[in-house]
């Protein structure tokens, strides 16, 4: 009857995006029942530890990623918001802009209601300019949150990964405890063996 209990169908908890919860050892024996099974368990609390580390190192990978590309979306967002203010009629604006690492180029900018943005894989496409706002300022907000929820669940997998550390650390103990206390009976019935005469 207890081999049926850890196959039903439970779902863990997890956090907001789907990280699931470490699980808290406050009683050894209810994840180990003899000394025979303490190897498994150590060994699925490993593996349970690299998965997140795993999860946190693409976190920090993603939040990098975002965290370059913030400043980019913002100025391109302010250099939009420039341009919208330029009313039709007045002087182009003289500006200096990159072809390529160490190659600039100076250009005349008149003032414009269109854009053109680069959207990567050496995709360009022309948005009046109100639509080119809207979608930067999407695409910022979107990225805050992206940044935001990264750090959150770096945090999350920090606390349960030392909670996993913690649950292997009262297990390798109850071990020990456990091998002491066989030494010491095993001991005990050597010495009681001794102490009776034989007949």
């Amino acid at each position: 009857m207890a081999d049926q209990e850890p196959k039903k169908d439970v779902v863990a908890p997890t956090n907001p995006r789907g990280i699931p919860y470490a699980p808290f050892v406050d009683k050894v024996e209810d994840y180990v029942t003899s000394r025979a099974d303490v190897e498994k368990t150590l060994k699925k609390f490993q593996e349970m530890i690299s998965k997140y580390q795993f999860m946190e190192s693409n976190q920090q990978r993603r939040a990098a990623g975002l965290k370059d590309k913030m400043p980019d979306i913002q100025k391109t967002l302010d250099m939009v918001q420039f341009l919208k203010t330029r009313k039709p009629g007045s002087d182009p604006i003289e500006a200096t802009f990159e072809l390529n690492d160490t190659l600039y180029a100076k250009a005349h900018v008149p003032p414009t209601e269109e854009v053109y943005l680069w959207l990567g894989a050496n995709v360009m496409l022309s948005y009046p300019i109100d639509e080119a706002e809207e979608l930067l300022t999407g695409k910022l907000a979107g990225a805050k949150l992206n940044l935001a929820n990264c750090e959150e669940d770096q945090e999350f997998l920090r606390e349960q990964i030392t909670t996993m550390e913690v649950a292997t650390a009262r297990v390798y103990n109850w071990d020990v405890t456990m091998k002491r206390k066989e030494k010491n009976q095993q001991e005990a019935i050597e010495d009681g063996e001794k102490g009776t005469p034989n007949g």
